[in-house]
């Protein structure tokens, strides 16, 4: 592997030395994310492979290129699994690609966020050099912790080489409930829910239906469904894959693009017309909408949140939620210490940037 780093740190220095972008690239499955690609494309799938894997201690070690295919497999041997549920777009995400677009899946609402589960990153900065964040236990983490900081951060800070990643055993039982209830009668159940020790895992309103699909052992989610009532769905590992993957038929049709909106979870539903989903207990909100984006973003920040032009749509509006000048320096500060040459992924996450 010591091939590959050098030609990562040639393609650095050569990029630096004629200021040409470059673009951090897995298999590609999330370059529609964020702004318009720019830049030559810097491949991390020659460096892959599994480093580490000790199901003791809950903890996979994987180089950036290795694919979710190759990380589900041998986590699957063992009956564990990534926790947070990323999408792996048929198994050909990178874990590299995962930690640098912050993705989660269903759930995300009980068990955490990307970032809660990175131990540890190697990187290579802009001068190409490479340095060691974080661990492989929680116990090594302490101050200013840059590998989580490293999730969603779309490769704008340099080449992620490998993570370490927190994993967790698949629950013993599963099983998902669907209630018929209005988007208002949702949210309260789903907060009401929320304040209960109710082995809840995910939940989902679409079309004046709720799922929610609860996980654990095997007593706890039995007496859950006795509480709870409802019925049992029918291809509930199919319809939480839907969403996980975003294949669920929401996300077929977006001639004006899906926006990801994130709120609290007591928010009132969004004044915004158009079609919507919510999942996260209510704290991620989905629209496909023709309003302007200055009226979603208005309704986001009244709401106590923000909004992403998440896929498809007019981008020139911004994919992501403009920062308040203090937060934007500190983005800028950090990309000139890491990339003082701007040269990984200029204008990923904001044309400027």
């Amino acid at each position: 592997m010591e091939q590959a780093l050098q030609a990562f740190r040639d393609r650095i220095a050569s990029a630096t030395a004629s200021k040409t972008p470059l673009r951090i690239r897995g298999n590609g499955t999330k370059d529609w994310y964020g702004q318009q690609l720019e830049g030559d494309v810097l491949d991390t799938t020659p460096y892959s492979g599994i480093v580490a894997y000790d199901p003791t201690e809950l903890v996979i070690t994987a180089r950036a290129g290795t694919t979710l295919r190759e990380i589900g497999k041998a986590l699957s041997e063992k009956n564990q699994m990534l926790a947070f549920e990323p999408p792996r777009f048929d198994g050909l995400a990178t874990i590299g690609g995962i930690v640098a677009s912050g993705l989660a899946g269903p759930r995300r609402q009980a068990v955490g966020s990307v970032r809660d589960f990175v131990l540890g990153a190697v990187l290579m900065d802009g001068k190409g050099e490479v340095l060691h964040f974080g661990g492989q236990v929680m116990k090594n983490v302490a101050g200013y912790d840059v590998s989580r900081l490293l999730a969603g951060s779309l490769g704008t800070l340099g080449l992620i080489l490998e993570v370490s990643v927190k994993v967790l055993p698949r629950p013993v039982a599963q099983t998902t409930l669907q209630f018929e209830m209005s988007q208002p009668e949702a949210l309260k159940q789903l907060n009401l829910w929320g304040g209960q020790p109710l082995p809840i895992s995910a939940s989902c309103w679409h079309q004046e239906q709720l799922t929610v699909r609860l996980s654990g052992a095997r007593a706890a989610v039995d007496a859950a469904v006795q509480k709870m009532g409802g019925h049992k769905a029918n291809d509930a590992e199919v319809f939480w894959d839907g969403l996980r993957e975003q294949s669920h038929e929401f996300f077929s049709d977006l001639p004006n693009g899906v926006w990801r909106v994130s709120v609290p979870t007591v928010a009132e539903p969004l004044q915004v017309p158009g079609e919507t989903l919510i999942e996260w207990g209510g704290a991620q909100r989905w629209l496909k909408t023709t309003a302007e984006a200055s009226v979603i973003r208005t309704a986001a920040a009244k709401a106590g949140g923000h909004a992403t032009l998440f896929k498809g749509g007019d981008k020139s509006v911004g994919v992501f939620h403009p920062l308040e000048a203090a937060v934007a320096r500190i983005h800028r500060n950090l990309k000139n210490t890491f990339d003082p040459a701007g040269i990984f992924n200029r204008g990923r996450m904001y044309p400027d940037f």
